[in-house]
């Protein structure tokens, strides 16, 4: 009987000790793993995209912030092997003192086939054209692992791309919701 209410008094604070949390990212600073060309919008670490459309990507993205002054930014990796806080300098995003708060970067991450592999850090600049119920219902639409799977992760990134150019040429110049593939390459810049 003594070993039963032992025992019963030990369980509480057992169930009581917080336990760490497992699932948080811890952050990296890896500039080493940016390419030595500077201006690219797009960097991969890992590489989901074919060299033609990553330049595909990284030329309408630049006729993109050309034409409106968006900043849209492409970061394909496998963490931890990402240059994590380092973008922020090679793109010039997210200081103090910057006034220029127009931007979007794609974080490209499939974390070991778990979850969403479309994940947004977006400027309050860009807020009111995309609010947040856009890259929810964008990363719900083709950032799912079932997307993936069915099309590809490159048609992901790609299709999700558009959808942004697609929203920020558009002449409403807002959007809550993606439009429907199948946009023509001229409309999106090219």
């Amino acid at each position: 009987v003594q070993s039963i209410i032992a025992s019963s008094l030990a369980l509480p604070v057992i169930i009581a000790q917080p336990q760490t949390a497992t699932a948080r990212l811890e952050a990296v600073d890896r500039p080493d793993l940016l390419p030595a060309e500077k201006g690219l919008n797009v960097i991969q670490t890992e590489k989901f995209l074919t060299s033609g459309q990553a330049r595909r990507i990284n030329d309408m993205l630049g006729n993109l912030e050309k034409d409106t002054g968006f900043r849209v930014k492409v970061l394909c990796q496998n963490y931890p092997n990402t240059p994590g806080l380092a973008i922020r300098d090679y793109w010039s995003l997210g200081k103090d003192d910057q006034k220029d708060d127009k931007y979007i970067v794609l974080i490209v991450d499939q974390f070991g086939g778990r979850g969403n592999v479309l994940n947004f850090n977006v400027g309050d600049g860009i807020k009111f054209a995309l609010p947040n119920v856009f890259w929810t219902r964008l990363s719900g639409k083709y950032g799912t692992t079932f997307f993936v799977r069915d099309n590809g992760i490159d048609v992901a990134i790609e299709t999700a791309i558009e959808a942004i150019v697609t929203c920020l040429r558009s002449e409403d110049g807002f959007c809550t919701s993606p439009p429907d593939q199948g946009q023509s390459l001229k409309s999106l810049g090219f």
